[in-house]
């Protein structure tokens, strides 16, 4: 084994702090003087205030020595926490984040996320991919990821969301992402994992609901092919909304194209949503998303 050079040193930790609480006088103070006396140093910091809820959010990226440990912080901060009322979470910034990818028979979602993980353009490990369907099975093993055929019924579906449940705390999955999941989730479910599912859909709902969107849309004669990425709630895609992809499209596009163009403003849209989930950039305030990017 050889020895560390003489002079080297060991790099510091880093870490994400985010945090929502009333907004009063003193929170950046706190919050920097509690960083600087614990011997962390500030990399990045953002805030907001908004005037409307009365709600203050900041995120600070920050740096630590190795012998300070997230569990150490997260012990000290509590009495900073507490003070301000503050909902906050401390992560370490370099962990990737466990996610499962469900979809059902348009893989281009899943395709474009397995791809980006690949690669390290996301910062998650894909812990499993659920399908209804067992399609992708082959294009998910190539991935040496695991592949759960879950098949969903009227009179199946409490027991497959079930296993999904059981799923997500026997891999400690931190996000479900429905890659183009093609059924409506009970509510129970919703709550179960509150905050932490991101779905993807055209935005031409409601105007163009059921089968085809993108040929009721051609008919209508759109003039921009969108797609939104939110979090998942009870009321069908009303959660708060974290990205939106637009493109413009002209009057000499057909049905095919739009599908086309539809599916890759989906991708973008739903892959910048998961990795500002991963990279702890959105704060929930109430129905609407405070993003740090």
């Amino acid at each position: 084994m050889s020895e560390q050079p003489a002079g080297s040193s060991v790099s510091p930790e880093q870490y994400v702090l985010t945090l929502s609480c009333p907004d009063k006088k003193g929170i950046v103070h706190a919050v920097s003087s509690y960083l600087f006396m614990t011997g962390c140093n500030i990399e990045d910091s953002q805030q907001f205030g908004d005037h409307d809820t009365g709600l203050f959010f900041m995120r600070v990226h920050f740096s630590a020595e190795p012998s300070v440990t997230v569990d150490k912080l997260r012990a000290s901060f509590a009495a900073v926490g507490d003070s301000f009322q503050m909902d906050w979470q401390m992560h370490r910034a370099e962990q990737k984040m466990r996610i499962v990818l469900m979809v059902s028979k348009f893989g281009h979602c899943l395709n474009d996320l397995l791809f980006r993980a690949r690669i390290g353009a996301l910062p998650v490990e894909i812990a499993a991919v659920v399908s209804n369907h067992s399609d992708f099975a082959e294009l998910v093993a190539s991935y040496d990821i695991p592949f759960h055929h879950i098949p969903v019924t009227r009179d199946t579906k409490a027991q497959a969301e079930a296993q999904l449940l059981e799923l997500v705390r026997a891999e400690n999955v931190e996000l479900v992402v429905l890659a183009r999941y093609m059924q409506v989730l009970s509510d129970d479910l919703c709550k179960a994992l509150s905050g932490r599912i991101i779905n993807i859909h055209h935005s031409f709902l409601p105007s163009f609901k059921g089968a085809k969107p993108y040929h009721q849309a051609h008919a209508r004669g759109v003039k921009l092919i969108g797609a939104t990425a939110h979090y998942v709630t009870a009321d069908l895609d009303e959660g708060p909304i974290i990205e939106q992809e637009v493109e413009r499209v002209g009057h000499g596009v057909t049905p095919e194209q739009l599908v086309a163009i539809g599916r890759d403003v989906e991708c973008q849209a739903l892959a910048r949503a998961v990795k500002w989930h991963a990279e702890h950039r959105i704060l929930l305030n109430g129905h609407r998303t405070v993003i740090f990017a």
